[in-house]
C-alpha cells in the first residue's frame, strides 16, 4: 500500500521583503503624499497615550504583503498612504501581514491619477472592503481635487462619508478632519486648525514669539505712558497745591495789611480826640 504524500506546509516568505512599488506619476502626487506623511508623524510625535510613539505606523507608496502566495506586488499595488494603529513604531521595508500580527491598515488614502483612478475606485476599494476590512478609505485627485471618503459599516460594506459644510470629512480612526486646504489634502484638528508640517510649526512658533514680544513691548510702552501721565498729574497737583498756598499767603498778607491800616486809623482817631478835634466834622 502506497502512503499518501503529506501536504507540504506553506513556506512564508522572509520578513525582510522589499517594497516593490512603481514611482509616483507626478511631482504633485509625491508632494501630496509627503505632506500627509510629514504632518501626521509630527502631530503624533508626542501622543498623550503613548509617549514613546510606539502605537502607530504611517506608510507611503509601500507594498502590503497580505498573502504568502502573493507574487511580490504584481497582483496588488500597495496604498499611496496608510495608517496602522496599535502597532510598533519602527522603520519597515514593507508591510508584511504575517509579521505584523495580521494587522491591516486602519486608514488608507489613494492618490487618483489617469492610470490608477479606475482601479482605486473599483478593484482596490473592493479589496480594502472585503479583504483588508479597512475602517476608512479615502481617495483624492491632486489635480481635479476630487475627494471622497468611505467608512466600513457593521454589515461589512463601505458607506460614503458625508462632508461637513466646509467639505471636510471626520476620521474616527485618526480623530482628525481631512479636507482640502489651498488645493492640498490636509489634516485638521477638531477645532479646525490645520495640522502643520514641522517647518510650518516652527514658523508659527516664531510668529507667536514675535507677537508675544511685540505685545510685551506695547504693554511696556503703555506702562511708560501711564507712568509719565501719572508723573504729570503729580506735578500738576503739586503746582495746584503751590498756587493754593500762594493764594493763602497772599490773603493772609492782605488781611495783615488791612489790620495794620485799621490800627493806624484807630491811633489817628485817638490822637485827634486828644487834641480836641472832632473826627466826624
Amino acid at each position: 500500500m502506497v502512503a499518501s504524500p503529506q501536504a507540504k506546509p506553506i513556506q512564508f516568505p522572509p520578513s525582510e521583503i522589499l517594497s516593490d512599488e512603481p514611482p509616483l506619476e507626478t511631482e504633485r502626487h509625491l508632494a501630496q503624499i509627503i505632506l500627509l506623511l510629514t504632518c501626521l508623524k509630527w502631530w503624533w510625535r508626542e501622543r498623550p497615550d503613548s509617549p514613546q510613539r510606539d502605537d502607530f505606523y504611517v506608510g507611503a507608496n509601500m507594498t502590503i504583503y497580505y498573502s504568502p502566495h502573493q507574487r511580490r506586488s504584481e497582483d496588488f499595488r500597495g496604498p499611496d498612504f496608510f495608517v496602522v494603529l496599535g502597532t510598533q513604531y519602527k522603520e519597515r521595508k514593507s508591510w508584511v501581514l504575517w509579521e505584523e500580527g495580521g494587522k491591516y491598515p486602519n486608514v488608507i488614502i489613494e492618490m487618483l491619477s489617469e492610470t490608477t483612478a479606475k482601479i482605486d475606485r473599483g478593484e482596490k476599494k473592493e479589496i480594502y472592503q472585503e479583504v483588508f476590512r479597512t475602517p476608512e478609505y479615502y481617495w483624492f485627485d491632486p489635480y481635479s481635487l476630487e475627494f471622497q471618503g468611505f467608512a466600513l459599516q457593521s454589515n461589512g460594506t463601505y458607506r460614503e462619508m458625508l462632508p461637513d459644510r466646509r467639505g471636510r470629512l471626520w476620521s474616527e480612526q485618526l480623530e482628525l478632519y481631512i479636507g482640502i486646504v489651498e488645493e492640498k489634502l490636509r489634516f485638521l484638528t477638531v477645532t479646525g486648525e490645520v495640522v502643520p508640517t514641522p517647518s510650518e510649526a516652527a514658523i508659527a512658533e516664531k510668529i507667536k514669539v514675535a507677537q508675544a514680544n511685540l505685545q510685551a513691548e506695547v504693554e511696556r510702552q503703555r506702562a511708560e505712558v501711564e507712568r509719565q501721565r501719572a508723573e504729570e498729574e503729580t506735578l500738576r497737583a503739586e503746582a495746584e497745591h503751590r498756587r493754593a498756598e500762594e493764594e493763602t499767603l497772599r490773603a493772609e498778607a492782605e488781611r495783615q495789611r488791612a489790620e495794620q491800616v485799621e490800627r493806624q486809623l484807630e491811633r489817628l482817631k485817638q490822637q485827634m480826640q486828644e487834641q480836641g478835634i472832632n473826627f466826624n466834622e
